[in-house]
């Protein structure tokens, strides 16, 4: 199937230059002076946590558009993006802890950035969780999109919730009203980071969207077959 193709395509070159991105951020991007060596997750963490937050937001999207216009099209792009938006989170609860531990000196605090990017992770879950427990088409589609567009509701507070309550997190230093707080070689690095992850992110989708199509052909063509 030719989509199926060209999301591996797209996954492969990702892959390549993900490998660039490490090469990069590890030999020809300064170390940061108080953090130390540890800094360099910020390029593996933070372009995770966008990844995931992007999932999630279309997720949202998709489903609002599925309850106005019913066309499956976008409940199977939410299941994509659900799926995906799965690994990029786990990545993102995994890689935080690794950079925290020798920052801040602990695994975990319950601060509210880290509270809501776990209860996001909980939420993809759900959202699997209840589409391999609902079985009739429509009523999945519609139970998804509901819970979709709540994680689209929790995005920004998770984004704001730096400024919101005290937290050991740091703020945003590129999505943010004022200018990247990083030097040129750093931002650089992330910017690079970003966008890999995010190819990545696409390339993944449209090999699981694909294959969601495929799975509803066979699961058609058997129905028909049987009757």
């Amino acid at each position: 199937m030719k989509l199926v193709r060209t999301g591996r395509w797209i996954t492969l070159i990702a892959l390549a230059l993900l490998a660039g991105v490490f090469v990069r951020a590890l030999a020809f991007t300064p170390v940061e002076r108080v953090q130390g060596p540890a800094q360099k997750i910020f390029y593996l963490h933070v372009p995770s946590a966008w990844c995931a937050m992007l999932a999630m937001a279309l997720v949202g999207i998709a489903g609002i558009l599925y309850l106005f216009l019913k066309d499956p099209r976008f409940d199977r792009f939410g299941e994509a993006s659900a799926e995906v938006g799965t690994v990029f989170a786990m990545v993102m609860l995994t890689t935080g802890p690794l950079w925290g531990k020798p920052v801040w000196g602990t695994w975990w605090t319950w601060d509210a950035r880290l509270t809501l990017t776990l209860f996001l992770f909980l939420l993809f879950l759900g959202y699997l969780v209840l589409r391999g427990a609902v079985t009739d088409p429509g009523l999945r589609a519609r139970y998804s999109a509901v819970l979709g567009i709540c994680g689209l509701v929790l995005l920004p507070f998770i984004h704001l919730s730096v400024y919101m309550f005290r937290t050991l997190h740091p703020q945003p230093i590129v999505l943010k009203p004022s200018a990247p707080s990083l030097p040129g070689p750093m931002l650089t690095t992330l910017l690079f980071s970003f966008a890999v992850f995010t190819l990545l992110y696409v390339g993944f989708v449209v090999q699981r969207y694909a294959l969601g199509m495929l799975r509803e052909q066979a699961e058609t063509a058997g129905g028909g077959a049987h009757a």
